[in-house]
């Protein structure tokens, strides 16, 4: 009998374990979710315990956001609405899966617009900017924009957020041309996005291993440095509590305000890339999409770096798909 008790003891345990990997606190109503290498949010309503999600994830994040709602929220619990931080591939992969099951209605920015309803292609991601795999590999990264025309509508014009009380949106360009992080005051907690990250995204190891440092945003998709360098000196004024952005895990404390207003302070030195085709001139955009492009530079690494790409995208995935119950719990 004790023996089975033990059992069911340990058994219990591991059922729990195994919920809270699926998915992580943030904070008080702020729940994350990891799925290989990007984040996804869902934020809860205090008053009416209604909520939304902040962004789609990868293709393969469907199954996993719809579990997480299960779990948190009950069995027939479906969103407010979907808020996009920004449209690159790795955040609406589940996009047009959800909204439809769902039956929902996708926000967004309205710099983003262009990406979300098959207007314009994002400018091309860059391979040149150094840093590790998941650069290298950039050239692979979809840019073309996916058409959800009859479910996005544009965030309002006063920063707040459909379906969601006591948070507004921020517009943080550089990374994207629509880019939003999302902040709540009363709990000084900010949703980054890919504004700045916490892990270096840039670096397969570091992506694999979820090491925690202050970044600024993947190199490999930023397309204007000096609006980046803006978005986050604005956010860092902020002075938040707690951090939570599209890779890495969250972080909070003074240690992190430390290190968000060092960043904020040295972007220069610290997150624009030595080289790249964005380094002295970005992409230029407008409500339309994509204006113009400079040309990428020449290197004599163009085509090896084209065969690292290809090898290194099956090289990671062999790693994730072997380590990710370790890596990812």
């Amino acid at each position: 009998m004790e023996q089975l008790e033990e059992q069911m003891t340990a058994s219990k345990e591991q059922q729990m374990t195994a919920s809270k990997e699926a998915y992580f606190e943030v904070a008080e109503g702020v729940w994350g979710l990891k799925d290989y290498m990007v984040n996804v949010y869902m934020i809860q309503n205090q008053h009416d315990k209604s909520w939304v999600l902040v962004d789609a994830g990868l293709k393969t994040s469907a199954s996993k956001i719809k579990k997480m709602a299960r779990k948190l929220f009950g069995e027939q619990s479906r969103p407010e609405a979907i808020v996009l931080t920004h449209g690159h591939f790795d955040h609406v992969g589940s996009l047009k899966e959800l909204a439809e099951e769902w039956d929902v209605k996708v926000y967004a920015h309205e710099m983003e617009m262009p990406y979300l309803t098959g207007k314009s292609s994002y400018p091309p991601p860059d391979s040149t900017v150094g840093g590790g795999m998941m650069a290298w590999m950039a050239d692979i990264y979809p840019k073309s924009p996916i058409n959800i025309k009859h479910r996005v509508e544009q965030l309002p014009n006063n920063d707040t957020i459909p379906g969601l009380s006591g948070w507004k949106y921020i517009h943080t360009p550089g990374h994207a041309p629509g880019h939003v992080s999302l902040w709540q005051a009363k709990n000084k907690v900010l949703i980054a996005g890919d504004a700045f990250v916490t892990t270096r995204q840039e670096s397969a190891r570091a992506v694999l291993m979820q090491e925690e440092c202050i970044s600024g945003p993947p190199k490999y998709f930023t397309y204007d440095w000096t609006a980046s360098e803006q978005s986050v000196k604005k956010l860092a004024e902020l002075r938040p509590e707690i951090v939570a952005t599209g890779h890495g895990k969250p972080m909070q404390g003074e240690a992190m305000l430390e290190k968000l207003t060092e960043l904020s302070d040295h972007f220069r030195e610290q997150a624009v890339p030595t080289k790249g085709r964005y380094k002295d001139r970005p992409a230029v955009v407008n409500a339309s999409g994509v204006v113009f492009v400079p040309p990428a530079e020449e290197t004599p690494y163009s085509k090896p770096m084209q065969l690292a790409s290809i090898v290194g995208v099956v090289a990671v995935a062999l790693i994730l798909f072997s380590q990710r119950k370790r890596i990812f719990s």
